[in-house]
């Protein structure tokens, strides 16, 4: 007989709004003490000095974090010129100085340069893999490497304000992987000046955006009045580009046994018009979802099953 999960079997999204100087692990830990859940995890690490959204999938949530991994995000962020640091952050040591101060028309002429798909060197000072161990601890301990250009896309980068001569805050829409202190590196190498990122806002992961988001202090709150289920979003949340396909309760028993159903020859086309390479189905009877499927020859084939 299997060990019984400590906690309660609570499912759903919290769309969090990080606060600064908080990291993205001790966040879930939060969040999870809050609901009393047995599982918790999150969709895309946000750096301690940043704020902003970070979904936090509790129960059967977890079973499509890695489908909100690849959404796209949207960033707010403020370069401060004059100063480079190691990190490219305010946390790091300075590297480097300079008197240059683009301008607001300066940075806009530049900025289409930087949209579409992009090569772009990780910061030393991240997450990506080195031999096995992370730059970040590599660079700490003053080891020299090279990190190799990743492909990354930024889908749109506008300048929204210039307070003074020696900040300008930026947004983009991009794809995973991207980061914004690399952009900020290459971005004020181009304009001849040294920058580094002074504040650091992430508004949109896929469909989670700041219209969603609650704060842990509000979220405490809730608890406290006992009513912390209010600010649960559902499991399927973080499956916005999924298609999907209402399935009759024998089908539905039959993918929560985790085997195949047949499609009907109108369902498949109406699903082959809406699918993505990847071929998911998100199976759903009486609005609930029940399992997330692969379509293939004329069949769904469960690959992840959700439980009530």
């Amino acid at each position: 007989m299997g060990r019984r999960r400590k906690g309660d079997a609570v499912s759903g999204w919290i769309c969090l709004d990080k606060p600064r100087d908080l990291g993205s692990t001790q966040a879930v830990g939060r969040v999870r003490r809050v609901f009393n859940a047995q599982k918790a995890g999150h969709a895309g690490t946000l750096d301690p000095l940043a704020t902003g959204i970070l979904p936090i999938a509790l129960g059967e949530a977890t079973k499509t974090v890695p489908f909100l991994m690849d959404a796209d995000k949207t960033y707010r962020f403020t370069l401060a010129w004059g100063i480079e640091t190691a990190t490219f952050d305010e946390e790091g040591a300075v590297t480097a100085t300079s008197e240059a101060r683009p301008s607001p028309e300066a940075v806009r002429a530049v900025l289409p340069t930087f949209v579409g798909e992009i090569m772009q060197i990780p910061p030393d000072y991240s997450a990506v893999k080195v031999g096995g161990a992370r730059a970040y601890d590599l660079a700490r301990e003053g080891v020299a490497m090279r990190l190799e250009p990743r492909r990354v896309t930024i889908h749109d980068a506008r300048l929204v304000a210039a307070a003074d001569a020696d900040h300008v805050t930026l947004e983009i829409d991009c794809g995973k992987g991207t980061y914004v202190r690399a952009l900020v590196r290459d971005l004020a190498s181009a304009l001849g000046a040294h920058a580094h990122v002074s504040e650091l806002r992430r508004t949109r992961v896929g469909a989670f955006t700041d219209d969603f988001a609650i704060t842990l202090e509000n979220l405490e709150n809730l608890c406290h009045g006992g009513a912390p289920l209010e600010a649960l979003l559902p499991v399927e949340t973080a499956l916005d580009d999924i298609p999907e396909l209402a399935v009759t309760a024998e089908d539905a028993f039959r993918l929560t046994q985790g085997r195949s159903i047949v499609l009907l020859p109108r369902q498949v086309e109406t699903l082959r018009a809406r699918l993505s390479a990847s071929r998911v189905v998100s199976a759903r009877h009486e609005l609930r979802i029940v399992a997330l499927c692969e379509m293939r020859a004329g069949r769904l084939n469960p690959t992840r099953v959700f439980h009530p």
